[in-house]
């Protein structure tokens, strides 16, 4: 009988990688965090670690590393061994580090392996209770009538929330002031003292103030409504065709990792997200627990570098 070895040799490789993961993890997983503490990648982060500490049977340990507007963790990531053991929780900054960043010392594409696309989070579009609008609509057609008048906010230039609202006055041809804050809670304070006049924010962030009525929403950032506010239209929904900007916490390890071993932590993720108890509190934060294969991160990346690289060069927007 003939003996194919090409097929003979895949066979081997894909056993020697099956042994490879199933002894992985034999000591502590650190979990490299490019945010200071507190924000929604911490709460994503330290939540899922929990979990799959618990199903490794080793620790898994969060690295806050902040810093170069996130590039510095990464960085880390992408210069650490590939073996599974450092691993990246981060947000769509990602994606927009290329664009703002062109002098990067490494390469998000070939220098971070993907592993999974945990979770979305749709934004919600607010403005102060002084501006009389009550659609988007309506928003759209008092700043084209007040060019450069009303203001929003962001929590930094090159920010998602920054871009996401160039975004979206490129699309609707309107003309907003941006406001920079060193923060989320600085930015929605600016929002809710009428310093600022309209702010995309988390929709689990906004919504005490908005029952309060001390902030009107218009729509949610993401191409369809959301469980968390059903009754919201999102902005493509309200007539801007296209629209459709959402935060997302990924997973990456090192690029080279070997594929085994991204397999795993990726399946360990999913069943994490699946868990009826992990799931209920993502949805309650207004976070959508997505998770899939590392292809479809690896996809899911391509596309949003594209997408935020032309808005960065239609805008000019530049990393400070």
């Amino acid at each position: 009988m003939k003996i194919n070895r090409t097929t003979r040799g895949a066979a081997i490789i894909a056993a020697l990688l099956s042994t490879q993961a199933a002894a992985w993890p034999e000591r502590p997983v650190r979990m490299v965090n490019p945010f200071t503490p507190g924000g929604g990648v911490d709460v994503v982060g330290r939540l899922i670690a929990q979990q799959l500490a618990q199903s490794w049977g080793q620790p898994v340990i969060t690295d806050n590393r902040p810093g170069a507007g996130t590039t510095l963790g990464m960085e880390i990531v992408a210069r650490a061994q590939p073996d599974g053991y450092t691993l990246l929780v981060t947000n769509g900054s990602v994606a927009t580090a290329p664009s703002l960043y062109p002098k990067l010392s490494y390469n998000v594409v070939k220098d971070l392996a993907p592993v999974s696309l945990a979770i979305q989070s749709p934004y919600i579009l607010t403005v102060h209770p002084s501006v009389k609008v009550t659609s988007v609509q309506e928003l759209i057609n008092l700043a084209r009538a007040q060019p450069g008048k009303l203001s929003y906010g962001s929590v930094g230039v090159g920010s998602l929330v920054h871009l996401m609202t160039e975004l979206f006055k490129s699309i609707t041809k309107t003309d907003l002031l941006h406001v920079p804050y060193k923060g989320g809670a600085p930015s929605i304070t600016g929002l809710l003292s009428g310093e600022i006049q309209v702010i995309f924010s988390p929709i689990s962030t906004m919504l005490p103030h908005i029952k309060s009525g001390k902030a009107r929403a218009l729509a949610v950032s993401s191409a369809k409504r959301v469980e968390l506010a059903p009754d919201l239209p999102s902005v493509a929904e309200a007539g801007i065709a296209g629209y459709d900007a959402t935060s997302w916490y990924p997973y990456f390890a090192p690029g080279g990792t070997p594929a085994g071993i991204v397999q795993k932590i990726s399946g360990d993720i999913d069943r994490v997200l699946q868990t009826p108890e992990v799931r209920a509190r993502f949805l309650s934060l207004g976070m959508v627990p997505v998770g899939g294969a590392p292809q479809v991160l690896r996809d899911y990346l391509a596309v949003e570098i594209k997408r935020w690289g032309r808005v960065i060069a239609d805008t000019g927007v530049k990393a400070e």
